[in-house]
């Protein structure tokens, strides 16, 4: 799933990676809770000239944290971090490394309209058009064979403590037709039904599954983010499924590319596909393709600065970028 580091090598990827993400870093407090992220944040957007919300973060990891803890810890799913690490052992990153926490996307190109899931990135998004701000939050979805469908569709009903009705082809495996509501109950406390066919957004007994090919087509959130959405999202909520690998968004002047793999291996010629997205882009002829195509092999979800003039940082911020 992820590209190899090349072009320069790995020090001078991370570097370009990293180069204008740091410019907005805000420094994680020394007290940073344990405690997964449970408050709703509502990112302020323009679509005309902000469409990359969110900021990088630092964490330094702590005695028997894996990354998936980190991930959860920043309302991030496990893609986002092995993506980004993916030499670290996810079960054993280093104590007191310190880690760049990505807590930063670009906007899917969508109408922006209630709910938004973008396949690849394994993300929803939830728009509020009169406020002008979005919500977004790391999802499972459908295994290969098993895939999340796309399309437009609606929330056609809400429950919370959901008893699960087992699919029959899976009634075999769990001996029964239903499961009641309990710990074991994969839907988790809460489900929103889709108008889409048999499928749901819902929560999950095993929370490691978010940022994971690993549902029969339903989206998994972790307890902690359904528990903030089931209230917000009333039956009649629109929701878009697309699948959109790369996308590109402005902020602050600046134009930024996200990269993800091609999860369902849906496109035939991915680089062919970056040039496609890179000439239909309105503001393509300001943007440094040498930057664009290092983020497109990378593929790690992070967006990447790709403006030109690429621009000069100090020797020695460069050197403590680049060291291993």
């Amino acid at each position: 799933m992820t590209a190899k580091r090349t072009a320069g090598g790995p020090a001078a990827a991370f570097f370009t990676v990293l180069l204008t993400c740091l410019a907005a870093w805000t420094p994680s407090s020394a007290a940073e809770t344990q405690h997964p992220s449970v408050a709703i944040v509502k990112y302020p957007y323009d679509l005309e000239t902000l469409t990359v919300v969110g900021a990088p973060r630092w964490h330094q990891v702590r005695p028997k944290e894996t990354l998936l803890d980190i991930a959860r810890l920043y309302g991030l799913g496990y893609n986002e971090m092995v993506l980004l690490y993916p030499r670290l052992d996810p079960w054993l990153p280093p104590k007191q490394k310190q880690l760049m926490i990505p807590a930063l996307w670009v906007l899917p190109p969508t109408e922006h309209e209630e709910l938004v899931i973008n396949l690849p990135e394994l993300r929803l998004y939830f728009f509020n058009k009169k406020e002008k701000t979005v919500q977004t939050y790391p999802i499972g979805i459908g295994d290969e064979g098993w895939e999340t469908p796309l399309g437009v569709c609606r929330i056609s009903e809400k429950r919370a403590n959901p008893t699960w009705y087992i699919p029959e082809s899976l009634q075999e495996k769990y001996g029964r037709k239903t499961m009641p509501p309990g710990p074991e109950n994969p839907l988790g406390e809460y489900i929103l039904k889709l108008s889409l066919g048999p499928y749901g957004i819902h929560g999950t007994h095993m929370p490691w599954g978010v940022g994971r090919l690993v549902s029969h087509g339903c989206i998994r959130c972790y307890p902690e983010h359904i528990a903030l959405l089931f209230p917000q999202v009333p039956v009649g909520t629109r929701l878009e499924i697309i699948y959109e690998p790369i996308k590109l968004g402005v902020k602050d002047g600046a134009i930024y590319v996200e990269a993800h793999p091609d999860v369902y291996r849906r496109i035939e010629d991915y680089e062919q596909y970056a040039e496609e997205k890179l000439k239909s882009f309105p503001l393509a002829e300001k943007i440094d393709r040498e930057r664009y195509f290092l983020a497109v092999k990378l593929q790690n979800g992070v967006p990447t600065n790709v403006s030109k003039p690429a621009g000069e940082l100090p020797t020695g911020l460069v050197r403590s970028l680049t060291e291993p």
